[in-house]
């Protein structure tokens, strides 16, 4: 067995000196981490910034990996990795509140559009449920872009399939009503995101399942890279919406 085998099997680094290895070992995944929420973001945000925030997340997944719960260390860091940057993020509050009621604008035009259609809006209809035209629409996409950050964004599988969400700190196992409550929620999000126009659900499968930049997708669909990320904006408000009327916030965290 390699020594990366072996590390990814200790509880946690009982020495400094193989914490410290631990740790630069596992930089470069913090910095690609960093990177991809960074392509989200506005410029003014720094992407140093980002790696610091991930480096915390790191050591906090180092200090607490048990190799009991059979899941690899890589895997837990990515997702304390990813919550420690995002949590840095929403502590600075970057994004002007007007842009947040922008959101909250056209999700609310999506909601009210399938209501009444009992189906999937377009673009043209949104726009027009919003009174501005369709130029104006896209813009509204690009400047709420990155307030979509995290939203449903949900780790990937283990080799046993489990979910990362199994893996959190607290070792006390679900109540079964929080367990009904959780199979249910991805129950829905699953029904939602099959509702999705096809465009936009494959958009989604390749940027979170298969990890492939806007730049990529773009190349694949044959649509400008601007373009999938408003249909990617799009979707996740689409997405928002749906699960904002079957799943009310009193009903679970």
């Amino acid at each position: 067995m390699n020594s990366v085998a072996i590390r990814n099997q200790l509880p946690r680094a009982e020495d400094p000196a193989s914490r410290e290895a631990l740790i630069l070992e596992h930089l470069p995944q913090v910095r690609l981490i960093a990177r991809k929420i960074h392509e989200r973001l506005p410029e003014s945000i720094s992407v140093e910034d980002l790696v610091s925030a991930g480096v915390l997340g790191l050591i906090s997944a180092i200090d607490c990996f048990d190799p009991k719960h059979n899941v690899k260390l890589k895997t837990y860091a990515e997702y304390k990795i990813r919550g420690a940057i995002l949590d840095s993020l929403r502590d600075l509050d970057w994004a002007p509140r007007q842009r947040r009621r922008l959101a909250k604008q056209i999700e609310a035009a999506i909601t009210r559009l399938e209501q009444k259609l009992q189906g999937v809006p377009g673009d043209d209809a949104i726009a027009e449920e919003m009174g501005v035209d369709l130029d104006t629409y896209h813009q509204y996409l690009v400047s709420t872009q990155g307030l979509t950050l995290g939203s449903l964004e949900y780790a990937g599988r283990e080799d046993d399939g489990r979910e990362l969400i199994s893996f959190l700190a607290d070792e006390d196992s679900p109540l079964p009503s929080e367990a009904l409550e959780q199979r249910e929620l991805e129950r829905l999000l699953a029904e939602s995101v099959r509702h999705l126009p096809k465009m936009e659900r494959t958009i989604l499968g390749m940027y979170y399942q298969e990890e492939l930049t806007l730049r990529e997708i773009a190349r694949i669909v044959n649509l400008h890279e601007s373009r999938i990320s408003q249909l990617k904006t799009q979707a996740i408000l689409r997405l928002r919406a749906s699960l904002a009327r079957a799943w009310p916030m009193e009903r679970g965290a």
